[in-house]
């Protein structure tokens, strides 16, 4: 009797002592990486960062085409990285992946698509997910876009900062605003220039000097005009071709639907009527769920001049609408 009496101490006990134990903390695995995979027959460089290798991926298409945002980046994905693995990717002919290796294909519209594709492909292979955020930035909506149309069962939404959607209308409503500019602070270096300026953009010189005034029209001190001219004219032999190819769309015509969740983010701090496409889109495209952020302070680059408010409308409208389950 006395053994079945320790016997069934000794058990409570036990039972006690196990109840009073503290459980272990889950500890959140970091990663801070770079990687180089082999992407449609070439090297591309990403980088992955994230409080928790478990919270759901964010990749991130930059714009241009031709200019990597990694050097920028920890300024507006500081707070993204606490509730998303961030991955940042320099594109074709960009930034650590032209350091690589040179394209051996002519780049194209499509072939940056592909690009595109394989990459998602590998990112959900290799972190074993069904699904990921898509975040692009101006030329990058090309091929956001074309991938939320092909596969929308992969994204768990679409989030494009400064969309192209109707290039040509979006040219025609900045050389207006440009002319009107020019005539009014009767600037005659601007009325001449931009009075070579023929529409739609066929030539280099086309897209120069329309660019060169809407960056003197918001602000951009031109001291350096010629560093910025040989800059910028070294850009137009790499891209210039491809571009006049990629802006022919129009997605009032090629994508009235989604069938994944899309929310845009546009910058309308320099008033431009262009920035008014998006929002006509907005209202146009058919989506399951769809939203559009003003951002007042900002025009074409809104993670320089809002990026912490561009984090908070993420983190705290985008990511539980698009996860309701999410704390």
């Amino acid at each position: 009797m006395m053994k079945q009496l320790t016997l069934l101490f000794v058990l409570i006990s036990s039972v006690a002592i196990g109840k009073s134990r503290p459980l272990e903390k889950i500890i959140p695995m970091k990663i801070d990486t770079t990687a180089v995979v082999s992407i449609c027959g070439i090297k591309q460089f990403i980088k992955i960062q994230g409080a928790d290798k478990e919270k759901p991926l964010l990749l991130f298409l930059h714009g241009g085409p031709g200019t990597s945002l990694i050097p920028m980046a920890d300024a507006f994905t500081d707070q993204l990285k606490s509730n998303f693995v961030v991955v940042q990717w320099d594109q074709r002919q960009t930034g650590e992946t032209l350091k690589l290796n040179s394209s051996p294909e002519k780049l194209s519209l499509s072939l940056l698509q592909k690009d595109t594709e394989e990459l998602i492909s590998y990112l959900l292979q290799h972190f074993n997910r069904k699904k990921l955020f898509l975040l692009s930035h101006s030329f990058g909506s090309m091929l956001g876009f074309n991938f939320a149309a092909k596969h929308p069962e992969s994204l768990y939404a679409y989030i494009p900062i400064s969309a192209i959607v109707d290039q040509r209308k979006s040219e025609k409503l900045t050389m207006e605003m440009l002319n009107k500019w020019a005539k009014e602070t009767k600037n005659t270096e601007a009325i001449k220039e931009l009075a070579m300026v023929k529409l739609p953009f066929e030539k280099e010189d086309d897209l120069f000097y329309s660019q060169k005034w809407l960056f003197i029209h918001n602000g951009v001190d031109f001291a350096k005009e010629e560093a910025f001219k040989a800059k910028y004219h070294d850009w137009l032999a790499i891209w210039f071709p491809m571009w006049k190819q990629a802006v022919t769309n129009n997605l009032f015509k090629t994508l009235p639907a989604l069938n994944c969740p899309v929310y845009f983010i546009e910058g309308i701090g320099d008033k431009q009527k262009s920035h008014y496409l998006v929002g006509d889109y907005y209202k146009f495209v058919k989506a399951p769920k769809k939203g559009l952020f003003w951002f007042k302070k900002s025009g074409h680059t809104v993670f320089n001049s809002e990026p912490e408010k561009l984090q908070q409308v993420i983190i705290e409208q985008i990511l539980p609408a698009a996860l309701p389950s999410t704390p």
